[in-house]
């Protein structure tokens, strides 16, 4: 099923990765007081993600690569939380990280309906 050769080859990664660099970026500059509160809980939702989906390539059956999948869109819904927050609390802007954080999410659903396809077309 997997035809690439390691997570990092996989678009989804690459994305969730970009994102993460995205988010220390923008979380560098929030109030010290936060460091270790909001920042840390938007850095950790973050890496979360492509950790997720790395852990996830790896499983050998759908059903145990679906759940690390699924958990990888958890916690992008948790940063997006984050983002609504920060924004509220006058931290930052956004509105460069909407696209990326929905695309990311589009390219989890992807895959994890394609790893369910899959699936289906081997059990017929």
């Amino acid at each position: 099923m997997n035809k690439s050769k390691s997570f990092t080859e996989l678009i989804v990664w690459q994305k969730a990765h970009k994102l993460v660099l995205n988010i220390y970026k923008l979380t560098k500059s929030f109030p010290k007081e936060e460091l270790y509160s909001l920042t840390s809980q938007m850095r950790r939702s973050a890496i979360s993600i492509p950790a997720n989906i790395a852990e996830g390539y790896k499983k050998k059956t759908p059903k145990d690569k679906l759940r690390f999948f699924n958990v990888a869109e958890g916690f992008l819904e948790e940063l997006k939380y984050y983002l609504i927050l920060a924004r509220d609390l006058k931290y930052c802007k956004i509105d460069d990280l909407i696209d990326p954080t929905n695309e990311v999410g589009k390219l989890i659903s992807g895959y994890t309906n394609s790893i369910k396809k899959n699936n289906e077309n081997s059990i017929s």
